[in-house]
């Protein structure tokens, strides 16, 4: 029914132990409804017939051993039951049933897509004996559980993408947008580009792609020429000033959606800025079918997990839960599989900051990642080219994270 994959942390002579992370191999093409990297993700339609419980109520227990850790997701929301967090849910009982555990408990606790819900949920698996939290998935209930699980010296693993919400003790297992940036920006530099623009939204996801583009150019050594700022939808004069040192630049990075590429695409085109004329880059949100048939983005080059863990995830959890996953579905189940592979294996420090925080990382079904001390983490991303209508990887994700993570 499915492969085991050793989740070792890759090399680990810190820990010395293998973490069997029961899942396939890497990451697949984006759900149009929820990319990683988006700032905070939208909560799916709503479905029906899930009974409403209080803030902090365990709205199911997977398991009853002795090792307890808390789910927090959103399976409610404002106008009803939530597919995201139905799904996060189902990864982790899929987590569970893979891992053969039996001595673990996973209490799973509704947040109902609010802070205030995200706190009552984090006190109440702290009340009831939770060694570990894993979630929330917004950035503001992140921080108010992370808020209360320090207190009582608990660590939280949580799916944000903004890591704005990030701490020590409060760590990200998410796809971040400066991880997206800084492989590409890298990757570029490795391909000898020297001179690059920016094209970059005027939103939240653009004021943190620029600031990493920034410092990652710069670090990288290439010439920042321009940086162009446009309001969503109103990319025509943003583009005509790129136009007018296209001479100048051999490479474009802009950090938008396949929704608005659309549009950008179209200017790009007629202001004759293609991936023919200057190398155009982007991030993980173009791992989406909606972006290989741009014409100006052929030959384009974006970061993203490659395309393989998520896809096998995916067909097992259809044929469990007859339904496909969220995007994030993963990272419930990694958070949760890495949690009991710990368990294990770790006696009374599995949870400590050292072992969640070792160098080496670890493997999981988007491939390997590891925790930073901030609360960060860093991934290891493929780079791939559009080309045809699909994209294709031309530099592998690494199965190894250099580096002390510091």
């Amino acid at each position: 029914m499915h492969e085991a994959n050793r989740l070792s942390p890759a090399g680990a002579p810190r820990l010395g132990f293998a973490l069997t992370i029961l899942a396939a191999a890497l990451l697949a093409a984006c759900n149009p409804g929820a990319r990683p990297g988006a700032r905070d993700l939208s909560l799916g339609a709503p479905a029906t017939g899930t009974p409403v419980r209080a803030a902090g109520e365990v709205s199911e227990q997977i398991g009853a051993g002795s090792v307890k850790m808390a789910l927090i997701v959103p399976l409610t929301q404002a106008s009803g039951p939530s597919v995201v967090g139905a799904s996060l849910r189902n990864a982790a009982q899929l987590a569970y049933a893979d891992s053969g555990a039996n001595d673990v408990s996973i209490l799973v606790k509704d947040d109902h897509s609010t802070p205030a819900g995200a706190a009552a949920a984090a006190q109440g698996a702290v009340n009831q004996g939770a060694e570990i939290i894993l979630g929330p998935v917004f950035a503001a209930g992140v921080k108010e559980a992370g808020v209360v699980a320090r207190g009582a010296g608990r660590p939280v693993i949580a799916f944000s993408t903004d890591s704005s919400a990030a701490a020590r003790g409060v760590y990200l297992l998410s796809f971040l947008v400066e991880n997206y940036v800084e492989r590409i920006i890298s990757f570029a530099a490795q391909r000898d580009k020297k001179s690059i623009a920016a094209l970059i939204p005027e939103n939240s996801y653009g004021a943190i792609a620029l600031a990493q583009f920034q410092q990652s150019a710069a670090n990288h050594g290439l010439r920042v020429m321009t940086i162009e700022r446009y309001k969503p939808g109103a990319t025509g004069d943003a583009v005509k000033h790129i136009a007018a040192v296209a001479d100048q630049i051999d490479t474009l990075f802009i950090p938008d959606t396949p929704e608005a590429m659309g549009a950008i695409s179209r200017d790009l085109m007629a202001a004759n800025l293609d991936s023919k004329r200057v190398q155009i880059l982007g991030t993980g949100l173009w791992n989406d079918p909606r972006a290989y048939n741009l014409p100006a983005l052929q030959g384009a080059w974006f970061s993203a997990p490659e395309n393989g863990g998520f896809n096998a995830f995916a067909s097992r959890y259809r044929a469990r839960f007859n339904v496909e996953p969220s995007r994030i579905a993963t990272l419930a189940y990694d958070a949760v599989s890495l949690s009991i592979a710990l368990s294990r294996t770790q006696g009374s420090q599995r949870f400590s900051e050292s072992v969640l925080t070792n160098p080496s990382g670890f493997n999981g079904a988007d491939g390997v990642f590891r925790f930073r001390p901030d609360g960060t983490n860093d991934r290891g991303l493929s780079v791939l080219e559009i080309t045809g209508g699909q994209a294709k990887v031309i530099s592998p994700a690494p199965r190894t994270l250099s580096g002390d993570g510091a």
